[in-house]
């Protein structure tokens, strides 16, 4: 079984080096980088499963680092930072980041967060990368009017095309989808999907609505509304 890989990027390499450790403990392949203009070359040729990237980085921060990935992939990023403000964490997520550790963490914690966004990603090495033009719309999938979302292999498609799109989003686009015209609160939206022990607030659920909203402009029968004081739902009109 091929292992899954780790890229993490800090430009302290005595940290780097100590997380590196720690995965590859846990059986996971790592490399390092100590720039986000490292990281952005390495990306390339390695191909990571999974970026630990830390924020405060000679040249590029962080921020930018994750936005020129989420350009081109959809590879899970963890930001990694000695800063623990909300507003910090909101920033690292609406530059595509799926999860924010705040240092100095725990080794357990990390290794279960790194576990738990590869879980959420359904990354796995034995598997073929996905042509975009050989989607098969099996296994568990809900659809509407030019869209279908299909949980079994992590695709979206919107106006018959393939769209691109972070497993967070696509798991809250499923699950809102799954559901249709119920409303739902941010609290119970973060905990069926982030987890009860997720570090963040309600503010995670509405930095991913509206990149869903970004990304699936539409006049169909349906979209996401948000419910006043209360959360979101998929509304499905007739």
């Amino acid at each position: 079984m091929l292992k899954q890989k780790v890229l993490i990027v800090d430009d302290d390499e005595n940290i780097a080096e100590l997380i590196s450790l720690y995965l590859e403990k846990e059986q996971y392949d790592t490399e390092t980088a100590g720039s986000g203009e490292e990281a952005l070359k390495i990306v390339e040729v390695y191909n990571p499963d999974l970026i630990l990237l830390d924020i405060m980085l000679p040249g590029i921060d962080g921020y930018e680092t994750c936005q020129q990935i989420r350009k081109t992939r959809d590879v899970p990023i963890i930001m990694l930072s000695a800063k623990g403000e909300v507003f910090d964490k909101v920033l690292g997520l609406k530059m595509g980041a799926d999860d924010y550790i705040v240092k100095p963490f725990d080794s357990n914690e990390m290794i279960a967060r790194v576990s738990a966004v590869l879980r959420r990603a359904g990354t796995s090495k034995s598997e073929e990368p996905v042509n975009e033009n050989d989607f098969e719309h099996t296994g568990d999938f809900v659809e509407f009017d030019h869209l279908i979302v299909n949980i079994s292999n992590y695709t979206v498609t919107f106006n018959e095309a393939p769209l691109d799109m972070p497993p967070k989003e696509l798991e809250l686009l499923y699950f809102l989808a799954s559901h249709p015209n119920q409303v739902f609160t941010r609290d119970q939206l973060l905990n069926q999907l982030w987890g009860y022990d997720f570090i963040g607030d309600t503010r995670t659920v509405d930095v991913h609505i509206k990149r869903l909203r970004e990304k699936l402009k539409n006049n169909y029968n349906w979209s996401i509304q948000t419910v006043y004081r209360i959360g979101y739902k998929f509304e499905v009109r007739k």
